[in-house]
């Protein structure tokens, strides 16, 4: 297994309301993918964090493997939410992606 982890800070210039909107769009099309993309185990995004936090907005997904992985990163799918929602509103982007046990 593969678990591919982001965080993201949302873009500044974003108000409160908007940052609320943003992050709920974010996990609806996120979380959205489960059952769509093959490989993809399970897809969770935080977007309830505390004060301390210096991220946004957390996605936590698994993947049978890095192939899988891969072929997220270019599902027609993803890419619709990455391009629609995720990347015109985040302004950094902190990935880690290593194996797991099964």
């Amino acid at each position: 297994m593969v678990k591919h982890i982001i965080l993201w800070q949302l873009k500044d210039e974003l108000g409160t309301e908007e940052k609320a909107k943003v992050k709920t769009d974010i996990k609806a099309g996120l979380e959205g993918l489960a059952g769509q993309i093959p490989g993809l185990v399970d897809i969770k995004v935080q977007i309830d964090c505390l004060e301390s936090s210096n991220a946004d907005v957390m996605l936590d997904s698994t993947f049978e493997d890095e192939a899988s992985l891969k072929g997220y990163a270019v599902h027609p799918k993803h890419v619709a939410v990455a391009d629609g929602v995720v990347r015109p509103n985040t302004k950094t982007r902190v990935c880690m992606d290593y194996l797991t046990e099964k």
